[in-house]
C-alpha cells in the first residue's frame, strides 16, 4: 500500500503591501538610523557559479554530499544498469575532484527515491558507507548493510548487518555520524516490531506493531558496541538526520503518536544514553498516512537549527527554529515558505556566520530547487535565490543535499532528462 501525500497545487497569490505612512512615526518604527543606532553590517552575497560533477556519472541518482574533517567534501552515489546497482564516491578538495571509485556493486538491495545510502568520514580518515539490501521476497523487507574503508575507498570490508533481528521487515532511513575518533554512530528506523505492513508513501499497517528507532555504535572492526531503542513509536518513512552538538549527537526523526500526530521530534546522546524525544515544535500536524518527509539538522556548538516540512491546518509550509541550549528547547519557528506548492524535502547548514536551507517546490507542474541564506542566529534574511527548474516532476528528483565548503555552499540534486536520471551541481561562492 503506497498512496503517497498528494497535495493540489496553487498558484501562490502576491501579498498586498500598505503602503499608506503614519501620521507620526519614530526612527525605529521607519527603520532609519539615528546617531544612536548602528546600521545593520551589509551581508556578502553568494555569487551562483556552475559545479562540474565527477566525469563518467551514468544514471546517477540518490546522491549524499557531506564535508570531511579535512575539509573537503565527499559526494556518494547509485548508479543503476538493468538489475543491478553500484554505490560509488568521489572526493571534491582544492578545487577538483578525486578519481570516481566504487564502494560496492549489487543485485539484491532496496533503492528507492527517498531511502538512500550515506557516507560518513571519521577523524581517523576512515570512510563509512552503507546501503539496503533486500531480505526477502516481501516489497519491503530489507536490511541496512555498512563497510568502512581506512585507505580512502581503494579497499572495502567486507559489510556487516546493522540490525541483526532476521525480521523480514523495513530497516533503513539511516543516520550516521563520527563517534569517536575511529568510532561511528548510525541510528535507523526498524521494522521489527510491525510485521512488515509498512511501505514508502503508503498507510501504516495496523495488524502490528509500530516502526521503531533504534541506534548503536561500530568500531574500526565492525563490531557492535551496544543498541538502544530510542522511540517504539515512529512515523514509518521519513528521513532521520543528525548533527554533532556541543554536548553530544542531535538526532532528529518524525514521531506518531496513537492519534497520527507526526510533528518532529529531537533526542541527544548523552554519555552512553539517549535522553527522552521532546519535540522540536508542536506543529499538531494529525496525518494518517506517512508523507516521506523527514526532518533536518545543523548544530555549530550549543546552537542547533531543525528544518522541517508540516501540513498542519491544511496548509503546506517549511519551517525553521533554533536551540540555543543543544536541542534542550527551541524558540519559536521561522517560516521559511508556505503555500500549495511547497514539497519540503529540506536540507540545512550552518556555520558561524550564516543558515543554509534547501528545500523543494512544485508549482503548476514545475520542479523547483530553493536556497534561503539567514544569519546564524535568525534574527535576518540574507539572501533567498532559486537555484534550479528542474526537468523531473514528482518523485523521480529525489532529496537535494546541501554542503558547506570553505569558500560558501555546494548543492547537488538529482534531476531526469530524456527518461533518465542524472546529477546536477551549483556552487554558492561568497562575494568578497
Amino acid at each position: 500500500m503506497k498512496p503517497s501525500l498528494i497535495l493540489p497545487l496553487l498558484l501562490l497569490l502576491p501579498v498586498a503591501c500598505d503602503r499608506s505612512a503614519p501620521t507620526t512615526a519614530t526612527p525605529a518604527q521607519t527603520g532609519a538610523v539615528t546617531a544612536t543606532q548602528t546600521a545593520p553590517p551589509v551581508a556578502r552575497q553568494a555569487v551562483a557559479e556552475p559545479w562540474s560533477l565527477p566525469s563518467g556519472l551514468s544514471l546517477a541518482a540518490q546522491p549524499d554530499l557531506v564535508r570531511a574533517p579535512d575539509g573537503s567534501l565527499v559526494l556518494a552515489w547509485v548508479e543503476t544498469e538493468g538489475d543491478s546497482h553500484a554505490l560509488k564516491f568521489a572526493r571534491y578538495g582544492k578545487g577538483a575532484w578525486s578519481e570516481a571509485k566504487e564502494i560496492a556493486r549489487g543485485n539484491d538491495w532496496f533503492v528507492n527515491w527517498a531511502d538512500t545510502p550515506h557516507l560518513a568520514v571519521t577523524p581517523d580518515g576512515a570512510l563509512w558507507a552503507h546501503w539496503l539490501k533486500k531480505s526477502a521476497k516481501a516489497p519491503y523487507a530489507y536490511d541496512v548493510a555498512l563497510v568502512r574503508s581506512g585507505d580512502d575507498g581503494r579497499t572495502w570490508s567486507k559489510s556487516v548487518l546493522v540490525n541483526d533481528d532476521g525480521t523480514p521487515t523495513e530497516h533503513g532511513f539511516v543516520s550516521l555520524w563520527p563517534a569517536a575518533r575511529d568510532r561511528l554512530g548510525i541510528a535507523w528506523l526498524d521494522g521489527r516490531n510491525s510485521g512488515g505492513d509498512h511501505g514508502h508513501g503508503g498507510h501504516e499497517g495496523h495488524g502490528g506493531g509500530a516502526m521503531t528507532l533504534r541506534a548503536s555504535l561500530f568500531d574500526a572492526t565492525l563490531k557492535r558496541d551496544g543498541e538502544s531503542e530510542i522511540d517504539a513509536m515512529t512515523c514509518d518513512c521519513c528521513q532521520t538526520d543528525v548533527a554533532l552538538g556541543g554536548r553530544g549527537p542531535l538526532l532528529v526523526y518524525r514521531d506518531r503518536t496513537p492519534e497520527e500526530i507526526r510533528d518532529i521530534a529531537i533526542t541527544r546522546l548523552q554519555g552512553d544514553a539517549w535522553t527522552p524525544p521532546r519535540p522540536v515544535h508542536a506543529d499538531g500536524w494529525k496525518m494518517p498516512a506517512c508523507p516521506v518527509n523527514g526532518p533536518a539538522i545543523a548544530a555549530d556548538g550549543d546552537a542547533a537549527l531543525v528544518a522541517w516540512y508540516t501540513a498542519a491546518g491544511d496548509m503546506p509550509a517549511l519551517r525553521l527554529a533554533r536551540s540555543t541550549d543543544a536541542g534542550d528547547s527551541f524558540a519559536a519557528p521561522l517560516t521559511v515558505d508556505k503555500g500549495m506548492a511547497v514539497q519540503g524535502r529540506v536540507d540545512l547548514a550552518l556555520d558561524a556566520n550564516s543558515a543554509w536551507t534547501l528545500w523543494t517546490r512544485e508549482d503548476a507542474g514545475v520542479q523547483s530547487l530553493h536556497l534561503a541564506r539567514y544569519t546564524a542566529d535568525l534574527g535576518r534574511e540574507l539572501q533567498r535565490v532559486e537555484v534550479a527548474r528542474l526537468q523531473g516532476r514528482g518523485r523521480a528528483t529525489g532529496f537535494a543535499q546541501l554542503a558547506l565548503g570553505d569558500d560558501g555552499a555546494y548543492v547537488v540534486w538529482t534531476d531526469v532528462v530524456d527518461g533518465k536520471p542524472r546529477l546536477q551541481g551549483q556552487h554558492y561562492r561568497l562575494a568578497p
